[in-house]
């Protein structure tokens, strides 16, 4: 599993440190005179180095997104393997987090006939304890992923996030506007897409340097991300500890 999900976050990782390097071609190229792309006839601006920059808080985003969406994937897909379990084996948290999925419950607006068919739908699968199909977990933190929302989530799923003091101190240190690494790459991010900054302020006062160091902090919390997902699946912690593998 750990295996599976570290080759998805890979992938995904490539693509940023690849845009990096280019990046910091740009940059070192920048200290000799304006940089130039080979065979182009005007040079690129500072104007638009900074538009660059400021698509790596875009990946960075990506990368977070991408990550929490597989390991909470990978989690609903765990319960329903080899249609092995029952709604009665899962832990007290998840059955909760199944159980708002069948039944829609947290579906605002749902006409009173889709809430019936939803309740009908439980009541069956409940009545005639059938094993678990694939059900969508809410998110919850969608477009909003930091590591506290990621703390928050782990403990709907009753389980306490633990990631080693070093990458804990520097996920919550402040890097900028008093905001830690995944916070501002969440601020920044949704601030583009909502068009409350341009991509050319987004990147004032940035430099390579402090995106690869914004890179690493946050690529060093997310692979403890995956280990914990890939530990939680692996010793059944979403099933009831009586009802676990020995």
């Amino acid at each position: 599993m750990s295996r599976n999900l570290s080759i998805e976050f890979q992938e995904r990782l490539a693509e940023v440190e690849a845009y990096l390097e280019f990046l910091l071609t740009i940059e070192d190229q920048a200290k000799l005179g304006p940089p130039r792309i080979h065979g182009a006839e005007h040079p690129i601006t500072a104007q638009q180095q900074r538009i660059l920059y400021s698509s790596v808080y875009l990946q960075l985003y990506n990368l977070v997104e991408a990550t929490m969406s597989s390991c909470i994937k990978a989690v609903t897909e765990a319960t329903k393997k080899d249609a092995r379990w029952k709604p009665s084996d899962l832990s007290d948290s998840l059955k909760l987090e199944w159980i708002r999925a069948t039944a829609r419950t947290h579906v605002e607006n749902l006409v009173p006939e889709k809430r019936l068919e939803s309740a009908l739908l439980l009541c069956n699968h409940l009545v005639d304890s059938l094993p678990i199909k694939k059900f969508e977990l809410e998110k919850g933190g969608g477009g909003n992923w930091t590591d506290e929302e990621i703390e928050e989530f782990s403990k709907r799923l009753g389980s306490k996030l633990t990631v080693s003091r070093p990458v804990y101190s520097a996920v919550k240190r402040p890097i900028k506007n008093n905001l830690g690494p995944l916070a501002l790459v969440k601020k920044l991010r949704n601030d583009l897409a909502h068009g409350s900054i341009s991509f050319e302020q987004c990147a004032e006062d940035t430099t390579v340097s402090g995106l690869i160091e914004l890179k690493e902090k946050t690529v060093d919390y997310l692979q403890e991300i995956i280990k914990f997902f890939a530990k939680y699946i692996e010793n059944f912690e979403f099933i009831r500890p009586e009802r676990r593998p020995a």
